[in-house]
């Protein structure tokens, strides 16, 4: 590739991943855009509270009921001055200020110092409320109402009125349960109690997930806004590019590839899409994918982003609290179903571009590998850090992202400097922009947080009900509704999941319904005799939440990808569920072969022999669905590759089913099968030479 073309390579990325940033802003419900003295509040805000939080890592010791309280008086008090009451424009006189974008109005000022007040109030007067459990003053009660209000305004600004809803649902049945029909009767509580646990314990807003949330998922996030500020967004792109974009539907690989190592570090499926998706989207257009398939490609990736270890939506901090494991457990239970749904999602997009007999991008206009390997290597380092950190020493993952933020710094104070040193320009002006570069992440990675800090908060006062004797009547609800069948006990599970998420953030949506079906899951199929580990409950759950994003008529991540590819989004978000159809049915194989989770394997090798085999799966889960494997599927090519799907992903019952004792030979039949269906209808395009899809 030439200097000239390299040149315009680097400012189509900028501009892209300029457009991106801008993207992102607008999708944060209405943010406001000031100017004056208020443009500089927001930032010197978010940046007080990346410090917070970085000395909490390092060298600032607090009680966890102060740490809890301080990251949700942050969250509340940016919410309010940057997000309006109502996203649309109100036009009456007196009542303008409630959509004003282009300033903070007094309202606004009012309730952000409020609201952080009543955050704040659980450590004002820790020792009075500590001495007072149980029998609330009249203060108490006052603010601690207060409390949850401003927390559902808030959540309403920020992730839409759902959440909102939901816990306002919650409350109504925490009271007038005892007025429900017998089959749903709950015994109610006071209301001196459900303001006392809900608002002034560690058992409602200030529980487990906010804690999560401030202890662990704001360093994760705050690295991940870092490295993309440092550049490696375009790095990613690049690299896929280099590597894939000449192959057959390249550019839908590369979007695969590039979404894979962006979710490494980005727990946001929306974020995903906005970062790579309007790269990847017009090179997609660009080679012959119809707008809808080009967005729908990009939010499937992009919401199997969420997936991949270590981030996962941030949800796998909460998750290892949950089920009392260690986190580096919890991304060894994921990480066969993450990789094995790309290997699928790749095979997926080489079938839509042997459909529509695709090629790949000239090299001339691709990235050159070792060229973009070279100049962004050190990317690498902080996310190769990280992982020792997380593995070899095995620390605590609060440490070990500190640590790994720490070395980015580093990286991103010097990398200008030696570019400027290369380029023979000023070293000092490349210094200055390092620091630029540092205090834009601090501030961007806080604001990403504002969304997650105030849904595991909000999501608490739904975990608060249940822990008050809700989690019982759900299970004996669940139970009558699926007449005691395992597989309709899930499906339904999967539904609420579905239809929760369509409102909800995917973190909130898993809080929710870990906190009300995992534990039922588990009981229930113990009574059916069934083994289901509650690290698979809770993984089920997760997947269910994440597919969400991109499930028609709310999918957030589907609206993002179409208004890029100019498509319709309801068609959008169709055409990428269809596409995620083979990751809706991971959950439910690792329910009934807990090997994909690798419980009770210690073998590398077996660990790899698995892998390979769920991989082999998913692929032939995705040929039938799409109704093509390497050429366009007969009824007997469809029954063949879903027996295949059965033998790779439930080898016991394939084992039991015909007498064998040793369930690998159940794998190596798929195996064989899946090898069989290949070479038919390698056979039958030699024989009608028909368009090959491999």
């Amino acid at each position: 590739m030439s200097e000239q073309q390299s040149k315009l390579q680097v400012d189509l990325n900028d501009e892209g991943l300029e457009k991106a940033r801008r993207m992102v802003e607008e999708e944060e419900m209405g943010l406001r855009r000031v100017s004056g003295w208020q443009r500089c509040l927001v930032p010197i805000v978010a940046l007080s509270w990346s410090v917070f939080q970085l000395s909490l890592a390092s060298w600032l010791l607090l009680d966890s009921t102060y740490v809890r309280a301080i990251h949700l008086a942050f969250a509340l008090f940016l919410i309010f001055i940057s997000f309006p009451t109502f996203k649309r424009r109100i036009d009456i006189p007196g009542l303008r200020w409630l959509s004003a974008t282009d300033r903070i109005p007094l309202m606004d000022f009012v309730l952000a110092f409020f609201a952080a007040f009543l955050a704040l109030y659980i450590v004002i007067d820790f020792e009075g409320i500590a001495s007072r459990v149980g029998l609330l003053n009249t203060r108490d009660m006052i603010l601690g109402t207060l409390l949850i209000l401003f927390l559902w305004e808030a959540s309403r600004r920020v992730v839409g009125p759902a959440l909102s809803i939901i816990g306002i649902f919650f409350t109504i049945y925490a009271f007038f349960g005892p007025y429900f029909p017998d089959f749903l009767a709950f015994k109610g509580v006071s209301i001196n109690r459900f303001i006392g646990q809900i608002s002034l314990t560690t058992e409602g807003i200030f529980g487990v997930p906010i804690y999560v949330s401030a202890k662990i998922v704001f360093l994760f996030v705050l690295f991940g806004a870092l490295l993309e500020k440092a550049g490696a967004g375009r790095f990613f792109i690049d690299l896929a590019m280099s590597l894939l974009g000449r192959y057959k539907g390249g550019p839908a690989k590369a979007a695969v590839l590039a979404s894979g190592m962006t979710g490494l570090i980005s727990g946001s499926s929306i974020a995903n899409v906005v970062t790579t998706g309007t790269f990847t989207i017009p090179l997609m257009k660009k080679v012959g994918y119809p707008a809808e398939k080009a967005a729908a490609i990009e939010v499937a990736v992009s919401t199997n982003g969420q997936l991949m270890p270590p981030v996962m939506g941030a949800a796998a901090f909460i998750i290892a609290e949950y089920v009392n494991l260690p986190y580096l457990e919890v991304c060894k239970a994921a990480a066969i179903p993450a990789f094995a749904s790309y290997v699928a999602l790749f095979f997926l997009t080489h079938i839509e571009a042997s459909k529509l007999g695709m090629k790949g991008l000239p090299k001339i206009e691709l990235p050159v590998f070792f060229k973009v390997l070279t100049n962004g290597f050190h990317y690498l380092i902080p996310i190769l850090y990280l992982l020792y950190e997380l593995i070899i020493p095995r620390h605590s993952p609060d440490l070990a992202a500190f640590r790994a933020t720490m070395v980015l710094f580093v990286l991103m104070f010097v990398q200008h400097a030696v570019r400027a040193k290369k380029d023979k320009t000023s070293v000092s002006a490349g210094f200055k922009r390092g620091v630029i570069d540092i205090y834009e992440g601090l501030v961007a990675g806080a604001r990403n947080m504002v969304s997650v800090g105030v849904a595991t908060a909000a999501a608490g006062i739904v975990v608060g009900v249940v822990t008050m004797g809700l989690g019982g009547l759900v299970t004996d609800i669940i139970d009558v509704l699926s007449m005691g069948n395992l597989y309709l006990m899930l499906i339904i599970v999967a539904i609420c999941c579905l239809i929760l998420g369509m409102g909800l953030p995917t973190t909130a949506n898993y809080i929710v319904m870990a906190s009300l079906t995992a534990p039922a899951l588990v009981t229930l199929a113990s009574l059916n005799d069934f083994a289901v580990p509650l690290i698979a409950a809770h993984l089920f759950v997760f997947y269910f939440g994440i597919l969400a994003d991109d499930t028609p008529p709310v999918g957030l991540a589907a609206y993002a990808a179409a208004a890029i590819a100019k498509s319709d989004p309801i068609k959008t978000g169709i055409q990428g569920f269809l596409y995620d159809i083979r990751t809706a049915a991971l959950p439910f194989m690792f329910i009934f072969n807990t090997e994909i989770l690798l419980i009770g394997i210690n073998s590398f090798w077996e660990a790899i022999f698995i892998f390979v085999m769920t991989c082999l799966g998913t692929c032939a889960f995705a040929g039938a669905t799409q109704g093509w494997f390497i050429a366009k599927n007969r009824w007997y090519d469809f029954l063949a590759l879903m027996l295949v799907c059965g033998m790779m992903f439930r080898p016991y019952f394939f084992a039991n089913l015909i007498g064998i004792e040793e369930r690998h030979l159940s794998y190596l039949m798929g195996a064989a099968l899946f090898g069989a269906i290949y070479a038919v209808q390698k056979l039958r395009i030699r024989k009608n030479n028909q368009p090959v899809a491999a």
